[in-house]
């Protein structure tokens, strides 16, 4: 029997509790993999991929999901001054989970952008698409303009992840 693998990309700059409310309602595949995107396709600016990375770790421990994990698998995948594709991306994670089948989750707001993915119609084809809305309408663009103003945020993400932005001086103007 095939697994079902969810695959939810994000920039997760930082991860939220919105992050989190998409992740408690993917509790019914065998294994949900976190990829953070390395370069961001329209060039929004994100913190380095190893920050962000370590942040993620720290959020799974918190949220405590026995089925999510980190993949950095864009550090394959990247060439300088390139993005990575999402269709490169559900490419190779299928080579390496060659038996599973795979659903690449979206969020809302890059759903209605959907179709100026590279090769959108193919990824269609060949995979499941899920437009997950986050259940908990926090984002992480609230979290960076919380810490720039100077203000908390420890009830918009996990407290490791708080702790680790308030340490670093992360999203500091």
């Amino acid at each position: 029997m095939k697994s079902n693998i969810a695959i939810f990309g994000s920039a997760f700059n930082p991860p939220s509790l919105g992050h989190k409310s998409v992740l408690d309602s993917l509790t019914h595949f065998d294994q949900v993999i976190l990829v953070p995107s390395i370069a961001h396709a329209w060039g929004k600016n994100m913190l380095p991929f190893e920050i962000r990375c370590q942040m993620i770790e720290k959020f799974l421990i918190d949220i405590n999901l026995p089925n999510a994990m980190l993949s950095r698998i864009e550090e394959e995948l990247h060439q300088p001054g390139d993005s990575v594709t999402t269709f490169s991306l559900l490419n190779k994670l299928q080579q390496q989970y060659s038996q599973s089948r795979l659903t690449f989750v979206i969020g809302p707001d890059n759903f209605t952008n959907f179709s100026k993915f590279y090769k959108a119609e193919e990824i269609m084809r060949q995979w499941s698409v899920l437009a997950c809305p986050e259940t908990l309408p926090i984002r992480s663009t609230r979290i960076r303009e919380q810490c720039s103003g100077g203000g908390g945020i420890d009830d918009l993400t996990t407290p490791s992840v708080s702790d680790f932005i308030q340490q670093q001086r992360l999203y500091r103007s």
